[in-house]
């Protein structure tokens, strides 16, 4: 299937969309805060992001904006994961996501939304 990055720094949250998606046959890195999932996805190329909004050490808008300039990864759907209203999180994500994924999530939602990115990409 697909190679996702999960990038997220509530350790329980990747723990969970980690099984899910690899119970949905996916193969799935994880990253606790946007640096690290930076550097992971320069290592691996991931297929999707999954991005928590609101994180330390570098905020999902700021990964987000680096993911979109660096070589090589500016393609790579992303997924915004936030509690907050996506009205709140598209102004600081600036469109540059392909879906958004409030929490607390369910679990057929994350895999109904990161099929339907996935399709897109591929589309």
């Amino acid at each position: 299937m697909a190679l996702i990055l999960v990038v997220d720094d509530e350790f329980s949250v990747a723990e969970v969309l980690e099984a899910i998606l690899t119970d949905a046959g996916h193969d799935v890195v994880t990253a606790s805060n946007g640096r690290q999932g930076l550097e992971r996805a320069r290592e691996k190329r991931p297929n999707l992001v999954l991005l928590d909004f609101m994180m330390p050490i570098m905020s999902g808008p700021s990964t987000l904006k680096a993911l979109r300039e660096e070589p090589g990864l500016p393609d790579v759907p992303v997924v915004i994961m936030s509690s907050l209203p996506e009205s709140t999180v598209a102004q600081s994500a600036k469109g540059a996501y392909v879906a958004f994924l409030r929490k607390p999530f369910k679990l057929q939602d994350v895999v109904s939304v990161v099929n339907s990115a996935l399709r897109d990409d591929q589309g």
